[in-house]
């Protein structure tokens, strides 16, 4: 066992040395739902610069008029780059179009305008999975093609008014747009134009667009979320730098790269140092989420990694439209509060199905190294309640060569609702350390293999209310002895083979009506009690 896992350990930090070496192409890979092979859009020769627009230099004149004519005119004519040369170069919202390449320069530095009229009139836009008329995103595009942000300069969002504003209003209009959501208001009525009805803009938030390429480029410091695309098909993301949270200050829900309803997108070499979630998959939230019903699919998501966030990968809590077919591998968190991490809640709808996570390592988390949580808005258990369009489904999960250094609270959570348990989940080759163990409630055909797993309080698993669990070639590196380490309650079809422990003292309790509990004859019957 302590073999397989030092090979499991060395696997995870050899795939971590190529991270900060983007390769020019984009490699092609082959996942169980089909294979990927991701072409950048091309762009007509045609090459200006926004100084030919009357672009000014030094941060203090607004350029959003020249950017933008540039922008329009190169489109017009067929499309090409517009290059943004080194300076700092100040602008309201730009508007992206079809075959346009809006090319960053190392040394160049877009400052977005602090200004709110700036961001006005209102355009339609996602947010937070519920569609609105609201303040322009920093950059955006409507039913566009073939549209990129390239280069090594930045763009900086200079967010700091729109927290301010979010914090006078104590942001009850976020309270508004998901009451709007479940009440169906028409999208017409749903106006947050003024800032008496405010919604902070995203970053980057293209809608209904196809071929997007982001590539090279620093994000900083925006109102809200960063990269935002909605309903979008073929998107790469690569080599970016997302901060957040830093000397500047944390950005309010400063989520990194967060596709919504997506389809066909690759999220690669990126860095990601955020005050909230590093890279989040979404479809919608609640009515408007299952309204629309376009699911997110065909992710692959590979050597990322993140300095600090909520999460390091994150599915949800907006996933009313779907999630399927989603490939994460050789990504590293340091830092962040999970590791791994599905959210939803009933209400919500929807489904995670599909989605594999190999190859993953952290250092210290927060909390959860791996969570999928159906309660993620709270409460306590409850009696199982009827299933209907607000139910949510999570299924068919793999997750394989995990590290953690040291999880603040569970190593593994898996926490279903009584009427649609989290369903066909496998752990294979997972070494993890952490304050509190394995819980599993509300679950049914999981399966642990290959485990090394430490905690220092409580139980080493607790399992209630589940189904056809297999735990097998278990290894219980340390634990805490005062406590029974495998705990069963209210469990039917339970396997427990090859647990390898230096544990003087029970094993294992089983209490409630749980019934077909199979324990290896290894394990001598004085360290088993049933209750």
């Amino acid at each position: 066992m302590i073999k397989k896992i030092l090979t499991i350990i060395l696997t995870v930090l050899a795939s971590q040395i190529g991270i900060a070496q983007i390769p020019e192409e984009i490699e092609p890979f082959v996942t169980p739902f089909g294979e990927f092979n991701f072409q950048r859009p091309q762009f007509p020769d045609h090459v200006v610069n926004i100084v030919d627009f009357g672009a000014k230099e030094g941060g203090k004149f607004k350029n959003t008029t020249a950017i933008n004519t540039a922008i329009k005119q190169l489109s017009e004519r067929g499309g090409g780059t517009v290059v943004v040369p080194p300076g700092k170069w100040l602008t309201g919202p730009i508007v992206l179009l079809s075959h346009i390449n809006l090319h960053v320069e190392e040394g160049a530095e877009l400052l977005f305008s602090q200004d709110f009229d700036d961001y006005l009139p209102a355009v339609l836009t996602n947010w937070e999975g519920s569609e609105v008329y609201a303040y322009s995103p920093f950059i955006y595009a409507y039913k566009q093609e073939n549209i990129a942000i390239t280069g090594k300069g930045i763009l900086n969002g200079q967010g700091k008014p729109w927290w301010e504003q979010r914090r006078k209003e104590n942001f009850k209009s976020s309270e508004v747009i998901r009451k709007m959501n479940e009440n169906e208001v028409p999208v017409a009525e749903r106006r947050f134009d003024n800032l008496e009805n405010f919604l902070p803009p995203v970053f980057f938030g293209p809608l209904y667009c196809k071929n997007i390429l982001l590539e090279g480029v620093t994000f900083k410091y925006g109102a809200f979320w960063t990269i935002n695309p909605s309903f979008c098909d073929n998107i790469i993301a690569r080599g970016l730098y997302v901060l957040t949270n830093g000397d500047y200050g944390d950005t309010p829900n400063g989520d990194g790269i967060n596709p919504n309803s997506c389809s066909n997108v690759l999220i690669e070499y990126n860095t990601l140092d955020t005050g909230d979630d590093c890279i989040t998959i979404k479809s919608g939230r609640d009515k408007d989420g299952r309204r629309i019903g376009m699911p997110c699919k065909n992710i692959l998501i590979r050597h990322n990694t993140g300095l600090q966030g909520h999460g390091g990968i994150v599915i949800g809590s907006e996933m009313s439209g779907g999630v399927e077919n989603v490939y994460a591998h050789d990504c590293r968190f340091n830092g962040t509060d999970r590791v791994i991490r599905i959210k939803t809640a009933r209400g919500r709808g929807g489904y995670v199905k599909n989605c594999w996570f190999k190859d993953i390592s952290a250092d210290t988390i927060e909390q959860e190294a791996i969570r999928i949580n159906m309660m993620y808005t709270g409460g306590d258990r409850l009696p199982a309640q009827g299933v209907d369009a607000g139910t949510p489904v999570i299924e068919n999960l793999h997750y394989e060569n995990i590290t953690c250094d040291f999880a603040k609270r569970n190593v593994i959570q898996i926490v279903g609702i009584p009427e649609m348990p989290v369903q066909n989940v496998t752990l294979k080759n997972i070494a993890l350390k952490g304050r509190t163990g394995i819980a599993i409630s509300d679950a049914k055909n999981i399966t642990l293999d290959n485990l090394s797993i430490s905690n220092e309080k409580g139980a080493f698993a607790k399992v209630s209310f589940s189904d056809s669990i297999f735990i097998n070639d278990i290894e219980i590196e340390g634990t805490d002895k005062s406590e029974t380490p495998f705990i069963i309650k209210d469990v039917t079809n339970l396997m427990l083979e090859d647990v390898a422990y230096s544990l003087r003292g029970e094993l294992v309790r089983i209490t409630g009506p749980s019934e077909s509990i199979v324990i290896d004859k290894s394990i001598p019957k004085n360290k088993i009690r049933n209750e």
